[in-house]
């Protein structure tokens, strides 16, 4: 029975190359050169070891085992799922291709490679439930979907409605991992439990920071924008002539920098012509921020990496980064749209 995987690169990073390579791919550049298909985990945990020998038995059990998997247990024909956290959406493909060492792109984080023929439609977490995002949420750079959430991916990648219903099932643990907690151990226990619980967290959050309504956004993005220390103007509902904030150091835009913004809290990338209607109103002397929830496409990036003003683009990743840094900062108001906790955790 073929299984979906879950495969993520750089932590989301490699989304768009991915996409546009047709590939799915794994770094551990160090060691990717040396393990083929076949190896047991026994061989490529030697191996890994080897190379670190600073690393926890747990870590270096989990590594391997992930290496193993997309050598291994990965067969063509198996559906595959990547996803980009600045974009917050979802590709699901098919496996089309054994794995094979890419020596040119290893520094790229694309060491081992496979190809993929992606579904065209990309899949918005928003659209997803609950307990299925929850259960997308591991860590790992590849684990098994669970096939009550990967039924619910396949509805939403059928229709532009997304996804309803949902039921949540646990990640596929390896069981090898039981060996670093001692036999009988729950898995998880083998390595670190509190390891990427900060990124669990983030997007946590911005699950929270997508329900809220365009004028929160507004608000919540002229909130950070105070705690950097800046005075805002928040343009009333209407008209903007292409500005929801005005951010400067004095509150009137006398003062330099004057920083207008953009905010745009939808489902969808903004293009290279959003980019390019924002900066047409905008004076020699501004600096421009263009906020968009739903991310950005390549060419917009391009569009705002060669612009006569400088102009920054935020995503929903980038807010939520810039609220959790600054949020000791953020007045009662701000608090209170996105209401968090500080937890300490071991350094």
């Amino acid at each position: 029975m073929s299984k979906t995987w879950m495969i993520r690169g750089e932590r989301g990073r490699l989304y768009d190359t991915f996409r546009d390579r047709s590939i799915v791919a794994i770094g551990w550049g160090e060691i990717a050169g040396e393990v083929s298909p076949g190896m047991t985990k026994a061989e490529i945990k030697t191996l890994y070891a080897q190379r670190h020998p600073e690393l926890k038995r747990g870590t270096v059990i989990a590594g391997a085992a992930q290496i193993w998997r997309f050598l291994n247990e990965i067969q063509v024909g198996d559906e595959v799922v990547t996803y980009s956290p600045d974009n917050r959406t979802y590709l699901l493909g098919t496996v089309q291709s054994g794995a094979t060492y890419q020596q040119a792109t290893a520094v790229d984080g694309l060491a081992l490679v496979r190809t993929v023929q992606w579904l065209p439609v990309e899949i918005e977490r928003d659209r997803l439930p609950t307990k299925t995002k929850n259960s997308l949420g591991s860590t790992l750079t590849v684990f098994v979907v669970p096939e009550e959430a990967a039924a619910e991916i396949r509805v939403a990648a059928q229709s532009s409605e997304g996804a309803s219903g949902g039921i949540l099932v646990s990640d596929d643990d390896d069981a090898e991992l039981e060996e670093a907690a001692g036999a009988g151990a729950p898995a998880a226990l083998a390595v670190d439990p509190l390891s990427g619980i900060e990124s669990v967290a983030l997007e946590r959050i911005k699950d929270i920071v997508a329900k809220l309504d365009w004028d929160d956004m507004q608000d919540l993005v002229a909130g950070i924008l105070r705690a950097m220390g800046y005075k805002t103007l928040v343009s009333p509902p209407g008209p903007d002539r292409g500005k929801d904030i005005v951010a400067s150091p004095d509150g009137f835009g006398f003062e330099h920098p004057r920083i207008v913004v953009e905010v745009k809290h939808r489902s969808g990338q903004m293009d290279s012509r959003a980019i390019r209607s924002f900066l047409g109103g905008r004076h020699q002397d501004d600096r421009g921020l263009y906020v968009s929830t739903g991310g950005f496409s390549r060419d917009a990036f391009y569009e705002a990496d060669r612009a006569a003003v400088p102009l920054t683009l935020w995503t929903m990743d980038t807010v939520v980064r810039a609220l959790i840094e600054h949020y000791d900062n953020t007045d009662a108001e701000t608090k209170r749209l996105v209401p968090l906790k500080r937890m300490y955790i071991p350094a």
